[in-house]
């Protein structure tokens, strides 16, 4: 598993050294970028977060593409977009389920996507990994962070 740390984007010849790296070397599996987030991370969190939405995934594919092995194209091109936003998520650690989250960093499409496979597998995957959905169900209740709370403060008054 490849795995990059991104301590801070703000230089200039960081920002182009990372460019260059990026195109001299494979996609990597999970990309942290530090320089945006506001406290450490736990990487089993996301990690965590990843798997669940892995699962979700497997599950809509074996049902409605007849996968039996593995996920058909479209599914895994899903699958790494998300693995992609979860892992750059601007709240992280405190990061609320993308249900009540106020920024919308998924695009549309995708966005359209994701909401089918969860409203399809969520049920389902109580089955599956009820650790998940305990974790989810917990985290869908818990109070806003103060990061959260701001951006939506913010955004009502607008």
């Amino acid at each position: 598993m490849r795995i990059w740390v991104i301590i801070d984007e703000t230089f200039q010849f960081e920002q182009h050294r990372l460019f260059f790296l990026a195109r001299l070397t494979s996609k990597p599996d999970l990309v942290y970028n530090l320089g945006v987030m506001k406290s450490p991370v736990d990487p089993e969190f996301v990690q965590q977060e990843q798997d669940t939405i892995a699962s979700m995934t497997r599950i809509y594919c074996r049902s409605k593409h007849r996968k039996s092995a593995g996920l058909c194209p479209q599914c895994q091109e899903l699958l790494d977009y998300a693995h992609e936003r979860v892992s750059r998520c601007m709240f992280l650690p405190d990061k609320p389920v993308c249900a009540r989250c106020p920024v919308h960093c998924y695009q549309a499409t995708y966005r359209e996507r994701v909401r089918e496979v969860m409203r399809f597998a969520g049920p389902r995957l109580i089955f599956k990994d009820p650790a998940a959905v305990v974790r989810h169900f917990r985290m869908s209740r818990r109070a806003d962070s103060e990061q959260v709370a701001r951006l939506r403060n913010k955004l009502a008054n607008k």
